[in-house]
């Protein structure tokens, strides 16, 4: 696959050299315009595996920062692990350091409390959270910040799917094994994108970043030969979505994704497939068993699809696999916080860096075939039914998280399947079947509290309407009152 330019080439003459080279930087610019980032040379990559390799590099890296600490999570949990990166950040900023911190609202909702920030705070840190509930924007929840960064003193930066949580450490003395999860250390100039990307953020949460904490792109000197992109997703915009979609169309040889909620889209579901229907070597690693329960019912049903066009699906044996990552034909590889479903790539915020280093690209092939060896293969069987072959010996499964939506992906699938059922438009199987048995019995239960009582649904809905009538009159009234003044009329002249 040609995703752009080697750096550093030196061009020849011999035949096809002039065409092979319009055809690299046409390939670049379809990335760049693509992802909407541009490709960054000189930077140094080192690639991290799990908590135990992820956290005690952040730690490492907070403890020895002088200047500043930009620290953004969907997720900081009150646990021993939370706390333990908050003292850390609270020693720092006694330091004279800046530190900043943002979380998001949703996502911490259940675990964290203003209790373990008050530490920080009380030493002069920052803390703000993303989006909370407000009666001005009734649909707002749907939008959250989903990146996981760090930053320090603007010349290191993390970028990963790791949250903070003693659920990716696990628990030995209880027998819970920790969540599978992959992380990036980065050096070099890509990480004023980084801080530019936590700017943004930071920005939509209150006051902006002085710029004096923003370094400029070309103010950090290089570290390494790697080209990269990072990826700041923002909603609506769908830059990662385009550059999957790309990649898939692109892929000559294979094409390795490990996601934790996989709810393709139709679209990008045809994609894979054509790819697979093309000879590319397709595989899709997801997990088991998911902290969110019906998102495992959900991903299943859309395996069928899949596994006719030739595409080999694995589950993970463990207890959680949350990994976001993907690596094609050993020249491009993308690390970060994005899943392959609608929420990431439409509704969230979200980061992800996008490497185009053939050395990087092995290191992730072989991390992945490692992964392999502790997941069970989704195959079709008699009858064309989906099992599990060879099915090993699972962990316990993950316990249900409370703090985490995946509203939009679920009701995408759940789109879906209900079209399938009512238009005939493919096969459905059991998976399918277990999902429109969960709906038409809530839409059962719906239903009969309608009947006997009434007012349990009317009261929601009546609730419900009040709160959006009473908005859209409020914005209504709000932009009349911003209505720019007519223009002045013309005197006649006399």
């Amino acid at each position: 696959m040609d995703f752009g330019p080697r750096m550093n080439s030196t061009a020849d003459n011999r035949p096809g050299t002039a065409l092979r080279h319009s055809q690299l930087l046409l390939a670049g610019q379809a990335f760049s315009r693509a992802a909407g980032a541009p490709l960054v040379a000189g930077n140094s990559l080192r690639l991290l595996r799990d908590a135990a390799e992820n956290y005690p590099a952040w730690l490492t890296a907070i403890r020895g920062a002088l200047h500043t600490i930009h620290f953004e999570n969907y997720i900081i949990e009150n646990d021993p692990i939370g706390r333990e990166f908050i003292n850390a950040l609270t020693e720092r900023a006694r330091a004279g350091v800046k530190v900043r911190l943002l979380y998001d609202w949703m996502g911490s909702f259940f675990p964290a409390s203003r209790h373990l920030f008050a530490p920080l705070l009380a030493a002069g840190g920052e803390v703000r959270a993303f989006n909370p509930l407000s009666f001005d924007t009734p649909f707002g929840w749907l939008t959250r910040d989903h990146r996981k960064s760090l930053t320090v003193d603007g010349h290191t930066g993390f970028v990963t799917g790791l949250c903070i949580s003693q659920r990716w450490t696990g628990n030995p003395g209880r027998g819970i094994a920790p969540w599978r999860d992959t992380g990036l250390e980065i050096k070099g100039p890509a990480v004023a994108d980084i801080v530019a990307a936590f700017a943004q953020t930071w920005g939509a949460c209150g006051s902006a970043l002085p710029p004096e904490a923003i370094p400029e792109a070309g103010s950090i000197t290089a570290e390494g030969s790697i080209t990269l992109r990072v990826v700041a997703s923002t909603p609506f915009t769908s830059g990662l979505y385009r550059m999957d979609q790309l990649i898939a169309a692109m892929a000559k040889e294979t094409l390795w994704l490990t996601d934790a909620y996989f709810i393709g889209t139709p679209t990008y579901t045809q994609a894979l497939c054509a790819a697979a229907q093309d000879g590319v070597d397709v595989r899709l690693l997801v997990p088991s068993a998911s902290d969110i329960p019906a998102i495992s019912a959900f991903s299943r049903a859309g395996y069928r699809s899949l596994l006719e066009a030739g595409i080999r699906v694995f589950e993970w044996n463990g207890p959680m696999i949350h990994a976001k990552t993907a690596v094609a034909d050993s020249r491009w590889a993308r690390v970060g916080s994005s899943n392959l479903n609608v929420a990431s790539w439409i509704s969230n915020y979200e980061l992800d860096v996008a490497v185009e280093d053939e050395g990087f690209a092995d290191e992730m092939e072989a991390m992945y075939l490692q992964d392999l060896e502790q997941s069970t293969e989704v195959v079709l069987g008699r009858h064309r039914k989906v099992k599990l072959r060879e099915r090993r010996q699972r962990q316990r499964p993950p316990r249900p998280y409370r703090g985490k939506t995946a509203g939009v992906a679920t009701a995408m699938r759940l789109g879906n399947t209900v079209a399938a059922a009512i238009q005939q438009q493919r096969v459905l199987g059991a998976v399918e079947a277990a999902i429109m048995l969960m709906l038409g019995m809530s839409l059962l239960a719906l239903a009969t509290l309608g009947l006997y009582w009434p007012r349990l649904i009317a009261l929601p809905v009546v609730m419900i309407s009040t709160w959006l009538a009473i908005w859209l009159l409020a914005r209504s009234w709000r932009l009349r009152r911003k209505r720019p003044p007519a223009p002045p009329t013309e005197k006649k002249r006399q």
